[in-house]
Order: structure tokens, then C-alpha cells, then sequence
């Protein structure tokens, strides 16, 4: 599975007091109409329980450069729970789910279902909102590594 290059990003919600989040490789588009996207979450993740209580559920796409962002969210700092959010700046669109807004790309979304897939759960959630910011190429991930990929024009 470590071959499989995929985009950088990082998994967030809110809610019952506390913020959650994490980062992910396994996301991707699941339709335009409706607009859906899916994210697969181990559910032996901090963030896994705040996702199912909350129904809800943000996917902020990291550009290069971010990768100690990445590195924060995925536990490799020592950082864990809502402490991880002690960087960066951040925001909340329609559902409260913890918006970066140096990210990329940030989609907002409610979770439609959620499916048990092995070690995982596939959530797959509706996008409600999303702001799209300038900025470099994605941040990618394969092979245990990071690089990035350059914006066309």
C-alpha cells in the first residue's frame, strides 16, 4: 500500500467540547452530483469516536511545505488531541469542523454513512462548503515519504 502515492490531508472535526483530527491519505472524490468525498479513518484513531458523534467531518488538503502540519496530525511529534490544533490557523464553515486556512484546498461536510471495511471505516460525506486558496502544488505522500506536485500554468 505504501506505493500508492495519494494527496496529504488532514482529518478534522468538532464537537461535545473538544476538536479532533488526524491525517490521512485515503481520500478521494466519490461524485460530483451530489458533491462526495470519502475518507477511510483507522478506528483506532483518536479521531475515529468524534467523527461518528458528530456526523460531520472537514478534509484540508496540505500543500508542499506543510509537512510538519502533516507530521503534527499524524502523531510524530508527541502532539496528541486538541493540542495538535496549537498550530496553524483555523476556522470553522457550516458544520464547525475545524477548517485550516492555510490549506489548499478545505472541503466542509456531513457524514452520509459510514461503512467497517477491515482496520477502518470508510466515511462518505457530502461536501456542504469549500474555499480554494493560491498556493503551491499539493503535498503527496508514497514510499514512506513526502513530495509534491507542481500547479499546472
Amino acid at each position: 500500500m505504501r506505493q500508492l502515492a495519494a494527496g496529504v490531508t488532514l482529518v478534522t472535526t468538532a464537537g461535545e467540547g473538544t476538536k479532533a483530527g488526524l491525517t490521512a491519505t485515503a481520500v478521494c472524490s466519490v461524485s460530483a452530483e451530489p458533491p462526495q468525498l470519502l475518507a477511510c479513518v483507522n478506528r483506532e484513531a483518536e479521531a475515529h469516536r468524534l467523527l461518528l458523534a458528530t456526523g460531520h467531518l472537514a478534509v484540508n488538503l496540505l500543500s508542499a511545505g506543510q509537512q510538519e502540519m502533516a507530521d503534527r496530525f499524524a502523531g510524530r511529534t508527541g502532539i496528541d488531541g486538541e493540542a495538535r490544533f496549537g498550530a496553524g490557523r483555523w476556522t470553522t464553515l457550516v458544520t464547525g469542523s475545524p477548517i485550516l486556512e492555510e490549506a489548499l484546498v478545505s472541503f466542509d461536510c456531513r457524514i452520509v454513512t459510514a461503512h467497517e471495511a477491515g482496520t477502518h471505516t470508510i466515511f462518505i460525506a457530502r461536501v456542504l462548503d469549500l474555499v480554494v486558496r493560491p498556493g503551491p502544488g499539493p503535498m503527496v505522500y508514497a514510499d514512506g515519504r513526502y513530495g509534491r506536485v507542481e500547479r499546472a500554468g
